[in-house]
């Protein structure tokens, strides 16, 4: 079984692109699955449903979905080959763009769309910049100007990866990208004892743990503040 970490701002095209992908995996007689991870609500793995994939859905609720998914991601790779599958594929929205979900030795893929700024790739942290696989969505609705422009910001923050455009409605390179995906040597059997490529966003503080007062009487743990004075202070 090949194991595929997609993550991705929310709205980014994610699971249009997971689905036209898994259609052209189809094509190669693959079974292949997927595990949704979202905070607090998610209809999508209705759409995997009506594409006769199997899939589950997990939310973290009050937890970091990063913290969640690595949490639950060996339970998930032993659903995985329970199902006898080809291809499992773990989908997750990096709500804060500091998320770093993705294992050393599995492949990881990131989608970002056009439209989200100019500058958006800079602000992605280890989401964007430890990926394999960039995939820019929503190329349709900019110029070739606009499309280049943005690519080349991409490949500046992670010039490792490999970028390309995907496009969620039209399935326009999702061949392509569905032959990135699968390879017949790979065998993930475990991931236990694995690594993660980068540390998980740092927090433990009062807030954490339920807090809701205001107040430096009120704050404790992994606490930071900001410099608002005079720096010669």
């Amino acid at each position: 079984m090949n194991l595929i970490t997609i993550s991705g701002p929310p709205s980014s095209g994610k699971t249009s692109i997971i689905l036209k992908t898994i259609y052209a995996l189809h094509e190669r007689d693959l079974k292949v699955g997927v595990v949704k991870f979202d905070c607090l609500y998610t209809d999508d793995d209705i759409y995997y449903k009506k594409a006769g994939v199997p899939v589950k859905k997990g939310l973290s609720g009050s937890l970091c979905p990063d913290h969640y998914f690595v949490s639950n991601i060996e339970e998930v790779v032993q659903w995985g080959r329970s199902e006898k599958l080809d291809v499992l594929i773990t989908e997750s929205a990096g709500l804060c763009n500091r998320c770093s979900p993705y294992i050393k030795d599995i492949k990881a893929i990131c989608v970002i769309d056009n439209l989200s700024g100019i500058n958006t790739p800079k602000k992605i942290g280890p989401m964007l910049k430890s990926a394999d696989i960039v995939v820019i969505t929503k190329g349709d609705i900019v110029s070739q100007a606009e499309r280049e422009v943005f690519a080349s910001k991409v490949h500046s923050v992670n010039p490792k990866a490999i970028t390309m455009h995907v496009n969620g409605l039209t399935g326009q390179g999702a061949y392509e990208l569905s032959t990135l995906l699968y390879d017949e040597k790979e065998d993930v059997e475990t991931v236990k004892g694995k690594q993660l490529r980068f540390s998980m966003p740092s927090a433990l503080c009062s807030y954490c743990l339920g807090e809701t007062r205001i107040g430096e009487d009120y704050q404790m743990g992994n606490v930071r503040k900001m410099k608002l004075g005079d720096e010669n202070d």
